[in-house]
């Protein structure tokens, strides 16, 4: 049976003597992308809503990344570590370039945990140690949840699994004992539960912010129980508890922050099952010469989730007018990787979104699900076959078994580096970026201070 003190004894037992080289290097991988993909996402409009809403309250203790830099309008210097923690997760969420934990029932993002664990770092006067022990603990928390009891089948979105992980990170940065950590994770898991319809149907842009408020929730959880808060410590087992409303039955195991080389990182600004058919239409466009003009059909096989989520299942893909639609949207996502042979920011530009060209080909794609890559998909891969037919007839495949950045093919710290400088570049100059790289690099022999002092 997991229960709140499982999860609390498996936090406060983690030290950072207990990881191996290779995770706290997979760890500070993940750091700095959600810097780099939060520095790209600061002139977001989703992303000044939430910045005018902090705003209005105003507060202390915590940096607003990007808050105090001449450009940014939205928010203030500071904030509450809360408030905090809902600005800045906004950011690394938004574009929808995080990573990602590939369960075979549920895909969360881990990297929605790291700016709620950053705030109260901050806060804390944490070192870099204590940083990355916390986030060790949230993502393994959070991987070990959707691994053991997936909740999407059952209507619930996946961010209920992130306000109980970063309840864990949060409390476990912000030095908690054994009974205020239940306390913190048990208030979490029960007030905080959220719906599927997020990701269904008409899609809002509250799909791109629900994690921050997910991870907000979880540090003010944190800190009543710091404060003094009982909560229900049997989350889990209760009658009419999680187990019982939530998820069903589960038993969870935790390891020392192992799971996190299970994370992938995006290769492409889109959802995380689109990855491998982003790839490989581009390079099938590439290698063929593909003239978009000519394209009669384009068909993707694929396995069950991507075509439940981004495929038809949860609603139409077809009418495609916003970001947040785009993003969830493989026939947009086909369509336009084919025409532009990228996918990144630029490709969710309004005007391009609805432009004629990308409107017309996306309604030439076909989705469809192959039980031989769902049951691929369930062993390690993310397979996509791609089909294109051209109007006199030629055929044109390629099949994809994973795509760069997949745990099977993980980016290295050099393609790490590549891809931060240029989420980061439109913002920080390279010796800005420099020195949050060296950081990073360096977090166990530094402070979260320097770091954060670097994101102002």
């Amino acid at each position: 049976m997991t229960t709140t003190a499982d999860i609390a004894d498996f936090a406060l037992g983690l030290d950072f003597a207990d990881l191996s080289d290779d995770t706290v290097e997979e760890l500070k991988k993940r750091i700095l992308d959600s810097i780099g993909i939060a520095v790209a996402a600061m002139d977001e409009e989703p992303v000044g809503v939430v910045g005018d809403t902090v705003a209005e309250f105003g507060g202390e203790g915590c940096t607003l990344w990007g808050g105090s830099s001449p450009d940014a309008e939205p928010a203030p210097a500071t904030s509450s570590p809360p408030d905090a923690t809902m600005y800045n997760t906004t950011l690394v969420r938004y574009l929808d370039y995080m990573d990602s934990f590939l369960a075979p029932g549920e895909t969360p993002h881990p990297s929605d945990n790291v700016a709620g664990i950053v705030a109260c770092g901050e806060y804390a006067e944490a070192s870099g140690q204590d940083l990355i022990t916390a986030v060790g603990v949230a993502y393994e928390v959070q991987a070990a949840l959707a691994w053991n009891a997936p909740v999407r089948d059952r209507g619930w979105d996946h961010v209920t699994h992130t306000v109980i992980s970063a309840a864990t990170g949060a409390g476990t940065i912000l030095g908690l004992d054994r009974e205020e950590l239940r306390s913190a994770i048990g208030i979490a898991g029960t007030a905080h539960n959220a719906l599927r319809v997020t990701r269904t149907e008409g899609i809002s842009e509250w799909k791109g912010i629900a994690s921050a408020n997910a991870a907000r929730n979880a540090v003010y959880s944190a800190f009543l129980a710091k404060h003094g808060m009982d909560g229900p410590t049997n989350l889990f087992e209760g009658q009419k508890g999680w187990k019982q409303i939530v998820s069903g039955q589960f038993e969870a195991d935790f390891s020392p922050a192992e799971r996190v080389h299970d994370v992938m990182t995006k290769k492409y600004v889109a959802e995380t099952y689109a990855q491998s058919a982003v790839e490989g239409i581009i390079e099938l466009a590439e290698r063929e010469e593909i003239a978009p003009e000519s394209v009669a059909r384009i068909h993707l096989d694929t396995f069950a989730g991507a075509k439940l989520i981004i495929g038809g299942g949860e609603g139409s893909r077809y009418e495609v007018e916003t970001k947040a639609q785009a993003d969830h949207s493989l026939p947009y996502m086909l369509a336009v990787s084919l025409i532009d042979r990228e996918m990144g920011n630029d490709q969710y530009d309004p005007e391009r979104i609805r432009s004629d060209d990308v409107q017309d080909l996306l309604r030439k794609v076909e989705v469809e699900e192959n039980p031989d890559l769902t049951e691929r998909f369930e062993n390690g891969e993310m397979p996509a076959h791609v089909t294109v037919e051209t109007n006199d007839g030629t055929v044109y495949r390629i099949e994809k078994d994973h795509f760069e950045g997949h745990p099977n093919d993980s980016m290295s710290w050099d393609e790490i580096e590549r891809k931060f400088h240029e989420t980061a570049g439109e913002r920080y100059d390279e010796e800005r970026r420099d020195q949050i790289i060296d950081t990073v690099l360096q977090l166990e022999d530094r402070e979260v201070a320097d770091l954060v002092e670097l994101l102002d």
